[in-house]
């Protein structure tokens, strides 16, 4: 079986058109809109030599950049000004659009599509280059924790 059959298997992945996943069940997300969105994709591209993992692209008014992170992992960290967080925590209520692989999926499409393996983006790299790209991250909150719990 081809990658194209394996990918067809992730069971979030919409048949057609696009849904809305609820953040927290398969991932959590990242967003981040207009042009910052666009360079921290490109530059996420770079670092992991074109795989670092799968990333949405909203071509819709403010044209966010969705990146797919492990359910979790964004919590108690401190993210630059312009980052928000899409999450499953405790009196959240947070969706995801999911566009399909193929077809018609306007407003939205893969910028990095998902992999068989099912990896997601790896949070503390997209969190370092959010910094470096966005600026510095804003003071520490209590209970923020700035390395890897």
């Amino acid at each position: 079986m081809n990658k194209e059959g394996h990918l067809t298997e992730v069971g979030w992945l919409p048949a057609t058109g696009h849904q809305l996943r609820k953040a927290g069940a398969h991932f959590d997300a990242v967003r981040v809109h207009g042009n910052d969105g666009r360079r921290l994709a490109n530059a996420m591209a770079m670092l992991t030599r074109g795989r670092p993992g799968p990333i949405i692209a909203d071509a819709n008014d403010r044209r966010a950049m969705y990146f797919l992170v492990e359910s979790g992992s964004t919590a108690r960290r401190a993210w630059p000004k312009g980052v928000e967080r899409l999450t499953g925590e405790a009196g959240a209520a947070d969706y995801v659009p999911i566009p399909a692989l193929y077809g018609a999926t306007w407003p939205l499409s893969w910028y990095c599509v998902p992999t068989p393996d099912g990896r997601l983006v790896h949070t503390l790299l997209l969190l370092s280059t959010a910094r470096a790209f966005l600026g510095c991250a804003p003071r520490l909150a209590e209970g923020m924790v700035t390395e890897a719990p």
